[in-house]
């Protein structure tokens, strides 16, 4: 083999190296782009359903708030009946409270026959739960492909041509800090 065949090979090993380096580091960064949109996405995500649940709770909490009311005026109307003074305007008061509390009551056990209110509360938590594992999996996924990206530059050969032609710098990996403050133990990094 002659001497120059020798060398034009190692020259395109060389620079097929380079370019499957380089290729890999940019696979690599935009993986953790992908990974931090699929992390905004929960978010998103999360803040577009979580309005809607409160709303709906909300109105069952603001409907049997109305309930409580009505039982509170009815409570006071009696309260103001006393058996040393007729007074037909605050038994006539006290019925009128009386009535508004009887149809609503029987307006929500018709519409709502277990007054579901616990339960609509227990699904928005359900529902708050489950956004925050899929935002906690889209960390978890986007740490993973964070570090996967800082190997790939600061591993040797890597670092080499990633100093010379891609020049990417390192990422930082989320950290919830308030979540590390509850450990005693800190790793030594």
């Amino acid at each position: 083999m002659s001497p120059t065949l020798l060398v034009v090979i190692i020259v395109c090993v060389v620079i097929a190296a380079i370019i499957l380096i380089h290729n890999a580091i940019i696979g690599r960064f935009n993986a953790v782009q992908r990974a931090w949109s699929d992390v905004i996405a929960q978010e998103r995500q999360k803040n577009k359903i979580l309005p809607a649940l409160e709303d709906v709770a909300a109105k069952y909490a603001s409907h049997e708030k109305q309930l409580l009311e009505k039982v509170t005026e009815l409570r006071q109307s009696l309260t103001e009946l006393s058996a040393d003074n007729i007074d037909v305007k605050t038994l006539s008061k006290a019925e009128g409270h009386m009535g508004a509390l009887l149809k609503g009551l029987t307006l929500t056990v018709e519409a709502y026959p277990d007054l579901k209110a616990s339960e609509t509360y227990m699904k928005l938590m359900r529902e708050i739960t489950e956004q925050q594992d899929n935002i906690g999996a889209a960390i978890r996924i986007f740490n993973r492909n964070v570090e996967q990206f800082n190997n790939g530059i600061e591993i040797f050969p890597n670092s080499i041509i990633n100093s010379m032609f891609t020049r990417k710098h390192t990422l930082q990996v989320f950290d919830d800090s308030e979540a590390a403050a509850g450990f005693e133990y800190k790793p030594n990094f």
